[in-house]
């Protein structure tokens, strides 16, 4: 029986990894957070000072990979668990900059084809609709406004030292945006055949909702 793949794409700051996760525990999906892979190549630069010019030499050193404990992915540069090292907004930034790397993109791509090749999953970005799963499934396009994503970053960040103000932080997503969304290699843009989902006005389980009632309608999986 062949493996059903479901595509989440959008901007940063849309829910993609929170929500997705939830669908994927519901539908007993393997989940695959495909930002963590560029998250972790953006750390491998920024660590070892890495300059453009001898990136693509570089990455088969970086030895990253994906690793599912207790039902939960893990993101392992060599054998060091760096799922959360990876989520500070300056690696976030250098993510964005790797991330348009014809070389890291190819880097990456074969690991990410072959998951979905042997699992069901729910792997979310920002061109798995339109460049890493062309044949997907089901293909969604989630978003929120920039004030919304905003306002639930600084909401995250709140309880943490050294906040960004929210203006920060929105100034941050309205560059990320830009810089996704122009970037020469896989911009990031709505497949011609996915949903668009936007949640400024739902909650995480609302959302997490109507994801799975689209996947379902598709593909005749239920939870």
């Amino acid at each position: 029986m062949k493996n059903i793949n479901i595509a989440i794409d959008g901007p940063a700051g849309a829910g993609k990894s929170t929500i997705a996760k939830m669908v994927s525990k519901k539908l007993g999906f393997i989940y695959v957070d495909t930002g963590a892979l560029y998250r972790t190549i953006a750390l491998f630069i920024t660590e070892n000072n890495i300059p453009d010019e001898d990136i693509e030499k570089s990455l088969p050193k970086a030895d990253v990979s994906l690793r599912f404990i207790d039902g939960a992915q893990r993101v392992f540069l060599g054998d060091r668990d760096v799922s959360d090292v990876i989520r500070t907004p300056e690696i976030s930034m250098a993510a964005s900059r790797t991330s348009a790397i014809p070389a890291v993109r190819a880097y990456l791509f074969d690991t990410q084809q072959s998951i979905a090749r042997s699992n069901n999953v729910i792997m979310d970005g920002r061109d798995i609709g339109t460049v890493v799963l062309p044949d997907a499934d089901v293909k969604i396009f989630l978003t929120a406004s920039a004030e919304e994503r905003a306002n639930r970053r600084y909401k995250e960040l709140a309880e943490k030292p050294d906040c960004p103000s929210y203006q920060e932080i929105l100034d941050d997503i309205i560059k990320r945006d830009y810089q996704d969304m122009h970037r020469e290699t896989a911009p990031l843009k709505q497949a011609e055949d996915a949903v668009l989902v936007d949640t400024t006005n739902l909650d995480l389980e609302g959302s997490a909702n109507e994801i799975i009632r689209i996947i379902t309608e598709k593909t005749g999986c239920d939870k």
